[in-house]
């Protein structure tokens, strides 16, 4: 059957908890739901960070595909003093330079749209890193991405300078984000879907991430800034039902990943030094090398295996440590002592650390009543939001399908992810999927409300004189993260 589909437009909502869309927070994104579609399981990948999920929404794939294994990630060849931070658009080009591979190792949906001619406007105000990798070859591929940072931060500039001539200078930052929020909306509403009409429209929205981190999750600063980017949402939907092709275009609001609360640092790498372990987060010289945050990586600047296997077992007797994944020794279990299989987390990609970390996380309540507590390494304030580990209000994301071709009020329960969003939309523009997007379509002329039963799975694996353990689900040969920690 072909799909009544001709355009696609997505709304990204950075750090969304799906437990946050309600009538008086959210009434455009469920006014998008009554008229299409609610995946009310879908999950994010690992590590439950912005540019990896970018990356995964782009290449329609996990990071053993695409390459992106954190928001940081340490790459020798790239830089030896500290690890990539891919926020930053400068040091996505040294990796760029260093690695034969790219940035992203796979094939994304910005290339795949190119070579059926067609086009992708991205409006971005977020990270320049992440508008960067929603479309890393943006300028190759002739298509548009405007950064709401500036000329200087993104591959088409000309974007920006047109926009500034139209709308003016660029807002300055501020918390709550509003004006960057307005300033992006503006452009999108008034320029991409008025003037541009580009086959695929993206616009990403910081909040209610950026005030998820620094005013609490539940606070009133953070629901004001969820409202506002709400009804910048409300624009874009007035916008396409004005339009003469709304009836041929389809929306899809979705989430990169959720938060939970931060109830305690903890100075896990001074710990390590005093152990005995000459571990940083920077420096040259250091023997171990690794990331920080709610979860993170460690490798050893030389291959030694029984250093590593120390360092494993070290961490294995931490209280504050939930998890320990390495290189796969089988199915389940890692080869370091005390660690899953990296396997698991769909991460093993040559670019994978010795060891990845999750600390220490809880569903129980915060002081706002919300569910998830879990321990940081600093850099966002103690009851601040957090994300980046196993916790199931980490994973879990919001996915809402509405339009051309899309069932009024459903809502289903089968599994989906990021990974899944990238076929989608080239299955709904009638476009060829390539074989490295490993994510599947989802479209209700594909599936039912009860496609097929999921088939969940629970691994469990000894973390020193604790048990450690991982929810999968499997669904149409696809697998989805749960949840994981301590047992």
């Amino acid at each position: 059957m072909t799909s009544p589909t001709r355009r696609v437009v997505v709304v990204v909502f950075d750090g969304l908890r799906p437990d946050h869309v309600r009538p008086d927070l959210t009434p455009n994104i469920l006014r998008l739901a009554a008229r299409g579609t609610t995946y009310s399981n879908a999950k994010s990948v690992f590590p439950s960070m912005t540019r990896v999920a970018t990356t995964t929404i782009s290449a329609g794939a996990p990071p053993r595909v695409h390459g992106i294994v954190g928001n940081a990630f340490w790459h020798l060849a790239a830089r030896s003093d500290r690890a990539i931070d891919t926020s930053k658009i400068d040091d996505l080009a040294r990796l760029h330079e260093a690695d034969p591979s790219g940035i992203v190792t796979s094939e994304t949906l910005g290339e795949r749209l190119a070579r059926a001619g067609k086009k992708l406007a991205v409006v971005h105000s977020g990270s320049s890193g992440s508008a960067f990798l929603i479309n890393p070859k943006v300028r190759e591929n002739g298509h548009w991405t405007f950064s709401i940072h500036g000329r200087d931060f993104t591959a088409t500039p000309i974007a920006v300078d047109e926009m500034v001539e139209r709308f003016g200078p660029l807002p300055e930052a501020a918390l709550p984000r509003f004006p960057q929020m307005n300033y992006a909306t503006d452009v999108f509403v008034e320029h991409v879907l008025a003037r541009m009409r580009p086959d695929v429209a993206l616009m990403w929205l910081p909040e209610p991430d950026t005030s998820y981190h620094y005013r609490e999750i539940g606070s009133a600063a953070s629901s004001a800034a969820l409202c506002a980017a709400d009804a910048c949402l409300g624009r874009v939907l007035d916008a396409i039902e004005d339009d003469d092709e709304g009836e041929c275009t389809t929306v899809l609001v979705l989430s990169d990943h959720g938060q939970i609360t931060v109830d305690a640092e903890v100075p896990l790498y001074r710990r390590l030094q005093d152990g005995g372990f000459a571990a940083a987060t920077k420096g040259a010289d250091v023997a171990i090398i690794g990331t920080s945050g709610a979860s993170g990586e460690l490798r050893l600047r030389v291959p030694d295996a029984a250093l590593r296997d120390r360092l494993a077992q070290f961490l294995a007797e931490q209280p504050e440590i939930g998890m320990l994944f390495s290189a796969a020794r089988n199915e389940v279990e890692g080869i370091a002592p005390s660690t899953f299989a990296l396997d698991l987390l769909d991460v093993q990609h040559g670019r994978a650390p010795d060891l990845a970390f999750v600390l220490r996380s809880s569903t129980e309540l915060d002081p706002s009543g919300l569910p998830g507590l879990g321990l940081y390494m600093g850099g966002v304030p103690v009851m601040g939001g957090m994300h980046g580990g196993l916790n199931p209000h980490e994973l879990a994301t919001v996915f809402v399908l509405g339009g051309a071709g899309i069932g009024q009020d459903r809502i289903v329960t089968a599994p989906a992810g990021l990974a899944d969003v990238a076929p989608t939309i080239l299955s709904l523009l009638g476009v060829a999927i390539p074989a490295s997007m490993t994510g599947r379509v989802l479209s209700n002329a594909t599936e039912t409300a009860n496609g097929g039963e999921p088939r969940h799975e629970t691994f469990a694996v000894a973390l020193g004189g604790r048990m450690q353990g991982l929810e999968r689900t499997t669904y149409h040969e696809r697998r989805y993260l749960v949840a994981g920690g301590l047992r």
